[in-house]
């Protein structure tokens, strides 16, 4: 006798998928790790491999989810990207593209860092408040996203 699966929050991350993202109907079962550490999933329906982390900041980074808690950490104190390189050990591009990312998925960014890092809604303002003074480097979907996060936004 078979035992049963065990249950699986995370939904398919193929677009092509007939399941992309649907709770109800999906096949997906777990395939291993990554070096990094994060889960890897396989869904029966599409015959594709993803990552748990896929389509947020912590995708295709080689930092651990600390070490990224830690660099948001210094942000929010308004340390710069150099001051976070000496301290850190990372590289300032590594910084910077970290920062690009969270600014991408600043709505999803947002929430992991009121709930899971412990910031308040000061400091978060405060943060992205430091990444849009470095607005000329940011793609138009991160100006985008971080204007939804930004104090004073009304939604259309």
């Amino acid at each position: 006798m078979s035992r049963p699966r065990s249950k699986i929050d995370v939904v398919c991350q193929n677009p092509r998928c007939q399941y992309y993202r649907k709770e109800k109907g999906k096949d997906i079962i777990k395939s291993g790790k990554y070096s990094t550490g994060h889960q890897r999933y396989y869904c029966l329906h599409c015959n594709t491999y993803f990552m748990e982390t896929k389509g947020t900041p912590l995708y295709r980074k080689h930092l651990s989810e600390d070490q990224i808690k830690e660099i948001c950490k210094h942000l929010v104190e308004k340390n710069g990207i150099r001051s976070i390189e000496r301290i850190t050990g990372h590289h300032r591009d590594t910084i910077g593209n970290l920062l690009e990312d969270m600014a991408e998925h600043a709505d999803d960014m947002n929430g992991y860092l009121l709930h899971d890092v412990g910031l308040t809604t000061f400091e978060c303002d405060e943060l992205w408040s430091f990444v849009k003074k470095k607005r000329r480097k940011l793609s138009v979907m991160a100006q985008i996203n971080l204007k939804k996060v930004m104090h004073g936004f009304t939604p259309a």
